[in-house]
């Protein structure tokens, strides 16, 4: 079968017939990309319809480089949300946005590495200034449409947290804060609800933060889990009005600090055996036994369990079969590692839009791994309390 198929594509370079190939495959392509936007706004192209879920808006062209020679497409653009054919996409989301942030550094001239090798290695050998330029708009539209999307439902659980990468500004290399926040909603499933970057983590920061989640429709959230952050304290009671839980892995750390070398062992087992018992007041009542017994050798550790325990303790008063998940910033410190992973291949950004850009893909494509998952983060059966009173912790015979 494969030689005839060979024959014929020779036979059709070779003869006048080309004309009318390229014809048929543009006919073909246009097909099935009024199938793919009628999949993707619910309704056929001039259909009125109550299941429609967006509206068209025109067309962009868009030339398309065959074996038959070069071919012209009309792509249907969309009022809300965007489109791109599934056929012009050969590689993943965030393979895209990856090469596009490398191959605009390159371009500018501001990479400290050997650029040219690592563009090649990812197939941008020769890429022009315009090439990169749509590359990247057709990114930055799937991007800011997840990273503006309306957020339904409530939220009883959030993470936030922040990492540092490296970008040009005004011919300097400062680091910004990029900051995430995880959420899981009502029906167990966890969603990447938002991203900032910002010159620090400043209280005026994570309060815009905050701020704009709640002005795209974030609701119900009972715990919001970070860092011991004032930042992210302040602005927590300030825009939600709500319970913070500060991280117990960060908190260990900053505790350790105020114990000797030799002791540190010792000190953070004492300490987990708070966190070991079976309910909110015994692990109070544990933790104020643990710093009463170190007051007198370590006092600057007694004074700083005395300060943190209302914080450091919040998640015992959810359920048991949640707490594994909320005492810490663990699940979204595995997302920053992936974006830390990424990123490491860039270096130094040339600007925030290309952070935007690489790191918004990032979230885009965890969130849509997370989305078709069979098994929930969290069961319905666990989180029916918590919606309907936060004070509340089920038996431990319950499982998860």
């Amino acid at each position: 079968m494969t030689k005839p198929m060979m024959d014929l594509r020779e036979l059709v370079e070779k003869s006048g017939d080309a004309d009318l190939l390229r014809e048929m495959i543009g006919f073909a392509a246009e097909r099935l990309m009024e199938l793919e936007v009628g999949g993707q706004t619910g309704a056929a192209y001039g259909e009125k319809s109550p299941e429609r879920r967006a509206q068209r808006n025109g067309y962009r062209d868009r030339d398309w480089q065959t074996r038959a020679g070069n071919v012209e497409l009309r792509i249907p653009k969309l009022r809300t949300g965007s489109y791109f054919p599934s056929f012009l996409e050969p590689r993943r989301a965030v393979e895209k946005a990856l090469t596009a942030v490398i191959q605009e550094a390159y371009v500018h001239g501001v990479s400290t590495r050997a650029m040219d090798d690592l563009v090649q290695a990812m197939g941008g050998t020769g890429i022009s200034k315009s090439q990169v330029s749509r590359l990247c708009e057709e990114i930055d539209e799937r991007v800011d449409a997840f990273l503006t999307r309306p957020i339904e439902g409530e939220w009883p659980y959030l993470w936030i947290d922040a990492t540092y990468l490296k970008v040009r500004q005004g011919g300097r290399i400062v680091s910004v804060a990029v900051t995430i926040a995880v959420g899981v909603n009502t029906a167990g499933r966890r969603e990447v609800l938002g991203m900032a970057i910002g010159p620090s983590e400043a209280e005026t920061f994570w309060t815009d933060f905050l701020r704009d989640l709640v002005r795209r429709g974030m609701s119900g959230v009972k715990l919001v889990v970070s860092d011991g952050h004032e930042g992210i304290k302040a602005a927590t009671a300030r825009v939600l009005s709500t319970t913070w839980q500060r991280c117990r892995v960060h908190f260990q750390r900053n505790a350790l600090a105020h114990a000797g070398k030799s002791s540190r062992r010792v000190v953070s087992a004492f300490i987990a055996t708070a966190f070991a018992q079976p309910d909110h007041s015994a692990a109070r009542t544990q933790w104020r036994l643990v710093a009463d017994q170190m007051r007198s050798k370590l006092p600057k550790l007694a004074a700083l369990m005395d300060g943190a325990e209302e914080d450091v303790l919040a998640y015992m008063t959810f359920p048991q079969q949640h707490r594994a998940k909320l005492h810490s910033t663990n699940p979204i410190e595995r997302l920053n590692g992936e974006i830390k992973r990424r990123t490491d291949v860039v270096g130094i950004f040339p600007n925030e839009a290309a952070i935007r850009r690489l790191v918004g893909a990032i979230l885009m494509e965890q969130t849509e791994e997370w989305a078709v998952q069979r098994s929930r983060y969290m069961t319905l059966e666990t989180l029916a309390p918590v919606c309907d009173d936060p004070i509340v912790s089920l038996p431990a015979a319950q499982t998860d």
